[in-house]
């Protein structure tokens, strides 16, 4: 009975966390596709993008975060087979996305002063400007987007993300092509044209999403759109509570990495650039444990919203256990084809010796950091996200930044700072702290005497 219940939950998780997977590095696609198209039209205009997208990716990171509260929320209802409150639970967080999404559009109002806060050569002020502008005018639709997406795969379907999101990343290269070096009556717009890309294709993932949640038959029963419900404040309010954490946890994460490449500008482009390809590869090798969060997530709210804990409980045992193999399996590939790998990246010989080094650093990180992100992901799917974002600031901020700190700029424990290898080191020490202390929160929230005081919420 044991083995058959765990052999069950790593089924689902795997069917939810595929589609996933490749959404998320579709997603990353889109960014890729972005640089190398403004790349080919002009340096300038390609760091014009570079800088615009850090200033809308944390933006867009929140917004997301917000909207990451529906699925715990409707994943629970499904499981309770209360598919007449899925709908009004869904719209009374629609409500608070779209709000978050107005707010953060209303910042196109001061975009020259934000970009100011980076100085810069004009010609780059200028196309950066643009191209935030463009994408600020798509915040709230990106936000019902993010709402929609969300209200899927609370439900479970998850292969409308994948098959939408590969539709964008077809949209995105046709956008970039025609706005960044102009086709027929659309003008050449150069790194600017990014932004209009961009701007066009959250739209166009909006209206695929919109088009499947409305006619779909598998979600017909849910009637997200039958009816409208008022807006709720004290439901506005609990699901703000609960989007508010997730939502600081991703802009802490985002921001984390971005303080990092700071911190190495003093050792030179060879450094930063050699971080950036250790952290770049490693991104994408995060995708496939953030995918099988994600589904857990999923897999945990519609447990617990059948009365199964003790089966929420293997689905998070399952999820970390499937996590933790598939980081092993990178790792040693990322060990074993590190020379690869990097030569994938740069051909400047400096820059691969050292980014050659970092890998070796970046396998040890895969590890610790899908224990910690899947375990993060649990702690949603049982609405604990306070104690997440609580546990990952210390983890990242107080424990994991300040250790690199030490390690990469001062001589305080070795005899010269070891740059971008102290800093990895950090990271590493960061991700750890937060997979120990996420596992053992996990652990007491667990325990059937808390699960029974939090069996009404």
């Amino acid at each position: 009975m044991n083995k058959q219940r765990y052999q069950l939950e790593v089924k689902h998780i795997v069917k939810l966390a595929w589609p996933l997977l490749i959404a998320q590095i579709t997603q990353m696609l889109m960014g890729v596709s972005d640089t190398i198209m403004a790349g080919r039209y002009s340096a300038v205009d390609m760091a014009a993008v570079a800088l615009g997208f850090s200033i809308t990716v944390p933006l867009m990171c929140f917004i997301q975060g917000i909207a990451l509260a529906l699925p715990p929320i409707i994943s629970r209802l499904h499981g309770q087979n209360k598919s007449s409150d899925v709908a009004n639970a869904s719209q009374q967080a629609g409500y608070l996305v779209i709000s978050v999404g107005l707010i953060v559009a209303m910042l196109m109002f001061v975009t020259g002063s934000i970009v100011s806060l980076f100085p810069m050569a004009p010609e780059l002020y200028t196309i950066a400007v643009e191209y935030v502008n463009y994408v600020l005018i798509a915040m709230p639709a990106f936000a019902l987007y993010q709402w929609l997406r969300n209200y899927c795969e609370g439900l479970g379907k998850t292969k409308p993300t994948m098959i939408i999101t590969v539709i964008g990343l077809m949209a995105n290269i046709v956008g970039n092509y025609l706005f960044i070096y102009g086709a027929g009556p659309i003008p050449t717009m150069g790194g600017a044209g990014c932004g209009v890309a961009t701007a066009i294709v959250i739209y166009t993932m909006l209206f695929a999403t919109f088009i499947y949640v409305k006619y779909s038959p598998a979600l017909s029963s849910y009637g997200l759109f039958s009816q409208l419900n008022k807006p709720s404040l004290a439901t506005i309010g609990n699901t703000f509570k609960l989007g508010l954490p997730i939502a600081m946890t991703l802009l802490f994460e985002v921001t984390l990495f971005a303080v990092v490449a700071l911190m190495l500008a003093p050792f030179g482009p060879t450094t930063v650039a050699a971080h950036q390809v250790a952290l770049n590869f490693s991104a994408l090798m995060f995708m496939i444990p953030m995918s099988v969060g994600m589904a857990a997530s999923i897999r945990i709210g519609y447990r617990i919203g059948q009365g199964k804990r003790r089966q929420a409980k293997v689905a998070t045992q399952c999820a970390i256990a499937v996590g933790f193999m598939t980081a092993a399996c990178t790792a040693a590939f990322t060990l074993l084809a590190k020379s690869f790998i990097v030569g994938l990246y740069t051909n400047d010989v400096d820059v691969y010796n050292l980014a050659n080094s970092l890998l070796i650093f970046a396998a040890l990180f895969q590890l610790s950091d899908a224990v910690q992100v899947i375990s993060a992901n649990a702690l949603r799917g049982y609405k604990d996200t306070t104690a997440m974002f609580i546990i990952t600031f210390v983890s990242y901020w107080l424990i994991g930044l300040p250790t690199g700190l030490i390690l990469g700029r001062t001589n305080w424990i070795t005899a010269e700072p070891m740059a971008a290898s102290g800093f990895w080191i950090g990271f590493i020490v960061g991700l750890s702290s937060a997979a120990v202390l996420l596992g053992a929160r996990l652990h007491y929230i667990q325990r059937p005497s808390y699960m029974r005081s939090k069996a009404t919420t």
